[in-house]
């Protein structure tokens, strides 16, 4: 299959959608991709279905489960981590029992001779604001506890002249001429399955079933004026750069009844000047000298809750990596921990030395206890220390 598509736009649904919404779009979606559908038709037309089918049942899955949907309303896909149902490739059954066990009996073997119609909504559409996209710049030290920033956006809101309505008079609004006040228009359409008739915004009055005749001066008979305002947003403990924050109904309103549409944040990782980070966990290079290397020392490490001393031993190799339990970062998820801090020790070998720095080296030059020795167990152990770089 290609790219994940959202799961939203899969069910032909809007953001926010009821439970009854999912699993009214789930059935039309089965009745219409479900393999059986397409036993007649082209290799082509089959496997298409079958993809469509598992696309549809695993958007339903995640969006079906409040709390699968509330995760992937926040954060998408990485909310909820491959959470996408059973396994839809191991048969699809007979379509009725499927169905009849989703929705609780509710189709009494219904047959796919009743597929070619269609209904739409008998009242006015209810509209929904746009989206507004932001960003957020978020430090490590902020991601690792979670943080609240404010936003500072411009947004459609209700017109306080006119209270959203477009007008001031009530006698001033009408019942749109063109959908009836329906705020939808029907086409009808003849397919291989029979008349397929489809709904959509009504052109003139754009869904809200009404006409004004004597529009606000304010916002121009459209219910919405523009305004700046500030937004405080919760940002949760382990967000990744480049991830998605949907906060519900903080973006522009709708005319009308309509609902709010939703602040999308994306977050934007600023680069640690010490710590590097690859998912949950963290990475740290320090240099030592070739005497500390020897002798062992003592060293300061940077952590994310402050300064942490680090005892190596007398004889540190190069190379040698030590691991900090739980000193990474934490998962958007939650529920799994910490990961780890790795910190990765060089050993600097100075290119120049005066003359009693070289004979003092000199003196050592023959001594076993400063030659490699390949069967010696520290070496073994840099080598394998080496694969977390």
């Amino acid at each position: 299959m290609a790219e994940k598509r959202d799961y939203y736009e899969v069910l032909g649904l809007q953001k926010g959608a009821s439970a009854d919404d999912v699993k009214q779009a789930y059935r039309k979606a089965a009745l219409k991709w479900h393999p059986d559908r397409w036993v007649n038709g082209t290799d082509a037309e089959k496997k298409n279905a079958e993809e469509k089918f598992k696309e549809a049942s695993e958007a339903y899955s995640v969006l079906s489960d409040p709390d699968k949907k509330a995760r992937y309303d926040q954060f998408g896909f990485s909310g909820v981590d491959g959470a996408g149902g059973q396994d839809w490739s191991q048969g699809f059954g007979n379509l009725n029992d499927i169905l009849n066990n989703l929705f609780g009996g509710a189709f009494g073997g219904f047959g796919f001779g009743g597929f070619g119609g269609g209904g739409g909504n008998s009242g006015p559409r209810r509209q929904r604001g746009r989206d507004i996209r932001t960003s957020v710049k978020l430090t490590l030290e902020e991601i690792v506890n979670g943080c609240e920033k404010e936003v500072s956006l411009e947004r459609n809101r209700p017109c306080p002249e006119c209270g959203g309505k477009g007008t001031k008079n009530a006698s001033d609004t009408k019942t749109c001429p063109t959908c009836n006040g329906s705020g939808q228009v029907q086409s009808v359409r003849n397919t291989l399955f029979g008349r397929q008739i489809t709904y959509n915004v009504c052109p003139q009055c754009n869904g809200t079933g009404k006409t004004v005749s004597n529009p606000c001066r304010k916002c121009n008979g459209t219910g919405l004026t523009r305004v700046k305002e500030t937004v405080k947003v919760k940002i949760p403990a382990g967000v990744e750069d480049g991830m998605q924050i949907t906060v519900r109904g903080e973006g522009h309103s709708a005319a009308g009844d309509g609902v709010n549409g939703d602040l999308l944040i994306v977050i934007h990782e600023i680069e640690h000047s010490q710590l590097k980070r690859e998912g949950q966990n963290l990475f740290y290079t320090r240099v030592i000298s070739v005497t500390d290397a020897i002798l062992g020392c003592e060293i300061s490490i940077p952590t994310l809750e402050g300064p942490q001393t680090m005892k190596l031993d007398a004889g540190t190799q190069s190379g040698t990596v030590v691991k900090l339990r739980g000193k990474g970062m934490p998962s958007v998820n939650g529920g799994y921990g910490r990961g780890d801090l790795y910190v990765k020790i060089l050993v600097w070998i100075p290119r120049k030395l005066n003359r009693s720095e070289k004979e003092m080296i000199e003196s050592l030059k023959n001594s076993s206890s400063v030659k490699p020795d390949p069967n010696r167990e520290d070496r073994a152990l840099f080598e394998k220390e080496g694969k977390y770089f």
